[in-house]
């Protein structure tokens, strides 16, 4: 697993489609796991088929600090996902989100009811194709979903996303959603982190985002 930064007290890695980020009732094995390092513990987490930048604490310090840093929405994320059909320009998207847990998705309401959220989602057109666009997405809030609800409910949902109405799944169960920049101040230290997850270089990322391109 791709090292994107590490010292005493973090450790940031490039999480593969298909990993958990944290023990779920498979039993399969999760990011800890699989890094193998004693004492790390992930303070937030990305979907099982999403891939790109997550963040592992090595202290307990800096487990409460960077756990504060995500609850007050300090922690800047940007992502980027192939969806389908033709997105164009520039556009904030905004939706009530309730967390559907029987169901384990989320689901957009038309107005605010109990359990309900505020989400936003700002997206903005990269590369434009003909039956798929490549977007960068800045989610404002961090809700269960928000990303892949979201876009579905714009009507472009996430390529191989079937839980939120995409045409067709994935042989490998992923979907085209990857976490390409964090950006948050370091926990215990002065150092503004800014941390970049290389680009899946494969299938259809590679034609949208081809090798040598900078961020979006």
């Amino acid at each position: 697993m791709e090292v994107l930064f590490s010292d005493a007290h973090l450790l940031v890695v490039n999480k593969p489609v298909g990993v958990p980020s944290q023990p779920d009732p498979t039993g399969d094995p999760c990011v800890v796991d699989l890094l193998g390092q004693p004492g790390l513990t992930v303070p937030h987490r990305l979907d099982r088929p999403v891939s790109g930048a997550i963040v592992l604490t090595r202290t307990a310090e800096a487990l409460r600090s960077m756990s504060d840093l995500f609850a007050d929405q300090r922690v800047d994320k940007t992502y980027l996902a192939i969806v389908e059909g033709r997105l164009e320009g520039e556009r904030t998207l905004e939706h009530h989100l309730v967390h559907d847990a029987r169901a384990h998705k989320a689901r957009t309401v038309a107005a605010p009811q109990k359990g309900s959220a505020l989400a936003r989602l700002k997206v903005k057109e990269v590369t434009l194709g003909e039956r798929y666009t490549l977007v960068e997405v800045r989610p404002e809030g961090g809700r269960f979903h928000q990303i892949r609800a979201q876009l579905s409910a714009a009507g472009h949902p996430i390529k191989g996303d079937v839980k939120y109405g995409a045409r067709r799944g994935e042989p490998d169960r992923s979907v085209a959603l990857h976490a390409y920049t964090l950006r948050f101040p370091h926990p215990l230290s002065v150092l503004l982190l800014e941390v970049e997850a290389p680009v899946p270089a494969t299938g259809l990322w590679s034609r949208l985002w081809p090798a040598g391109r900078g961020p979006a």
